[in-house]
C-alpha cells in the first residue's frame, strides 16, 4: 500500500512526499504539477495518451487540467516521489505570465532531463520536509527556488506576456461555461454526468465531445477534480469526520469516498489527513 510519508499546504499550494507501490486512476488537477523521483525504482506516468519515464535524471511535467495517471509496475520496488500541486496565483507573484501555469502549454513537453540544480534543491525539500516538517516557511522557500528552476528549464516563460491582459483566451461554448460554473458550484451531493448534459439541452455524446474539446479533459474527469478538490478542503480544513465527508460529497457508503480519494491521491483520506497536521 502507498504511504504519505509528509504533505506541505499552504498558498503555494500541496507538496506531497509519497512512498508508492500502487496505480494511480486517470485524473487531473487545476495546478500545475510537478513530479520527481527521489529514490527508489524508477517509474511511469502517462500523461495525455503517452508513457513518460520518472528516473533520477528525468521529471514529469503536467499542465493544470492535463489527464495523467501513475503507472505502477509491481514487479519493481517501491517509488519515493516528491510530487508538487503549485497554485497558479502563488507562481503569479514570481511573474504575471506564470499564472499560465493553470492553463495548457505551460511546459514544452511532459518530459525533461533534470538539471543538477533541480536535482538538488528536490532532495533538499524532500529531506527538510523529513526532518522539519513543521518549518513551513523553509519548506516554501525551498519551493521557490525548485519552481523558478524548473520552470526556468522546461517552459517557454520568456515568452509569456508580461501581463494577465496579455494572456490568451481559449473559446468556450456558452452552454459548457454555465455547466462547468453548476459543477463548480456544487457542495455536497454531487449530480451525475447525464444530468449536466441534459441542463445543457444536448445528447450524451454531443454534450462529452464538446465539453473536452472546449474544457481538454472528459466531464467525467472534470467533476471528478471538483468533488477530489472539494474533498481534499474538507480533510485538510475542516474538523468533520471522515464519514461525514462521505455523505456530504455524495457517496453512497464511506468505503466508496476512501476508494476514490486513495485511486486520486494515493493514500486513504484519514492518512493524508494525519500526515498533513505534521506540519502544524
Amino acid at each position: 500500500m502507498s504511504i504519505a510519508l509528509r504533505i506541505a499546504h499552504g498558498p503555494f499550494g500541496r507538496v506531497a512526499l509519497l512512498d508508492m507501490d500502487r496505480s494511480l486512476v486517470r485524473h487531473a488537477h487545476p495546478h500545475c504539477h510537478v513530479l520527481l523521483k527521489v529514490e527508489g525504482a524508477d517509474t511511469q506516468f502517462i500523461v495525455g495518451n503517452r508513457v513518460y519515464p520518472l528516473t533520477d535524471s528525468s521529471a514529469v511535467l503536467v499542465d493544470g487540467w492535463k489527464p495523467h495517471s501513475y503507472v505502477h509496475d509491481s514487479t519493481r520496488p517501491r517509488s519515493l516521489i516528491l510530487a508538487l500541486y503549485v497554485e497558479p496565483h502563488w507562481l503569479k507573484e514570481f511573474r504575471p505570465g506564470w499564472a499560465a501555469s493553470g492553463a495548457p502549454g505551460f511546459f514544452e513537453q511532459p518530459y525533461g532531463e533534470v538539471s543538477p540544480r533541480i536535482r538538488k534543491l528536490a532532495m533538499t525539500l524532500a529531506a527538510d520536509m523529513m526532518a522539519r516538517p513543521e518549518c513551513l516557511a523553509a519548506h516554501e522557500e525551498t519551493l521557490s527556488d525548485l519552481m523558478i528552476a524548473v520552470i526556468e528549464r522546461f517552459t517557454p516563460w520568456r515568452s509569456f506576456p508580461n501581463s494577465i491582459r496579455g494572456m490568451n483566451t481559449s473559446v468556450c461554448d456558452w452552454r459548457i461555461r454555465r455547466v462547468v460554473d453548476a459543477m463548480r458550484a456544487q457542495k455536497e451531493s454531487f449530480a451525475s454526468v447525464e444530468s449536466f448534459a441534459k441542463q445543457a439541452g444536448m445528447s450524451r455524446a454531443h454534450f462529452f465531445r464538446l465539453f473536452e474539446s472546449s474544457i481538454g479533459v472528459p466531464p467525467k474527469v472534470y467533476l471528478n477534480v471538483v468533488r477530489m478538490e472539494h474533498a481534499l478542503d474538507a480533510v485538510l480544513h475542516q474538523n468533520i469526520t471522515v464519514s461525514e465527508i462521505s455523505d456530504r460529497l455524495g457517496f453512497p457508503e464511506p468505503a466508496h469516498f476512501t476508494r476514490f480519494f486513495r485511486d486520486h491521491a494515493g493514500v486513504s483520506p484519514r492518512e493524508f489527513r494525519n500526515v498533513s497536521r505534521l506540519a502544524n
